[in-house]
């Protein structure tokens, strides 16, 4: 007896129960400029998936979208069992609580040392001690070595040091889900890798869901083919072959359509001319 193919539907039923973060069919328009057309992808738990385009390619659309701040014109999105796109507006809120972000350039509160830039969620949030938050605080500033800055107010700090603060408040409710907008943007090679290395430490650490806008390649490719060493406390190669130990995977856009979703080892060695040019 002959078994039908699984409908779109229950695709999707499985795809949300079973990843953090699912796309489907989303199509988004601002005018007339055509920003995402159908586009289709999954976020796996634990993955960290580095989204690459041109300026206007969609980018940081894609996670205003997993974060319910904009509607897409058509298509579902589920982020954590939840269809977002569906969620009233309360639901969301609570949704978010689940969410980290690290937003591009840092977005510190100038006037607030950095211990009450980073207790800010919980503060505002509510139902934790100020000897929890206290304790909290700690805890993430020295998962990103920055202990001592706990005083300093952001314009004491270097623009590294500032970013690291960022994610220290983004995980310090300690989301489910990480999005990351341009986290190395403008900063230099030494001061990016020491970002990528918390990034690759958050990773393999707490094992967060990640989506990683960048325009950084070699950003996300350095992710792809290191792991961090708990003892060492430090980021350290992959063996050779071993790639597929990391959960990192890659999604291109052009012209408002994935035209790549998978792996380091599947990207550097694709035949599309355009990717080959994109990657050189």
């Amino acid at each position: 007896m002959p078994v039908s193919a699984p409908s779109p539907s229950s695709i999707a039923a499985v795809a949300k129960s079973e990843s953090a973060i699912v796309f489907q069919d989303v199509s988004l328009a601002f005018e007339e400029n055509q920003v995402l057309d159908d586009i289709s992808f999954q976020l796996e738990h634990g993955e960290t998936k580095a989204i690459f385009g041109v300026a206007g390619a969609g980018k940081s659309s894609i996670l205003k979208l997993a974060l319910g701040l904009i509607k897409p014109d058509a298509g579902r999105i589920w982020v954590l069992g939840e269809e977002v796109t569906a969620l009233p507006q309360e639901q969301l809120f609570e949704l978010r609580r689940r969410i980290g972000m690290v937003f591009q350039e840092s977005a510190l509160f100038d006037s607030l040392a950095v211990r009450d830039n980073v207790a800010f969620r919980l503060i505002e949030e509510g139902g934790t001690s100020p000897e929890e938050i206290e304790a909290r605080v700690r805890e993430v500033l020295r998962f990103v070595e920055l202990e001592h800055t706990m005083d300093m107010l952001p314009g004491e700090l270097s623009g590294g040091m500032r970013r690291r603060v960022a994610i220290a408040r983004a995980i310090i409710a300690r989301p489910e889900i990480l999005l990351y907008d341009s986290p190395t943007g403008g900063l230099d090679p030494v001061t990016s890798t020491t970002i990528v290395e918390l990034l690759v430490k958050q990773r393999d650490v707490y094992r967060s869901s990640s989506l990683l806008v960048t325009h950084r390649l070699q950003d996300a490719f350095i992710m792809a083919s290191h792991y961090f060493d708990r003892e060492a406390n430090k980021m350290r190669p992959l063996p050779p072959d071993s790639q597929d130990k990391v959960s990192m995977s890659f999604l291109i856009l052009r012209e408002g359509k994935v035209i790549f979703d998978g792996n380091a080892h599947d990207l550097a060695h694709s035949r599309d001319e355009y990717i080959r040019e994109y990657i050189s």
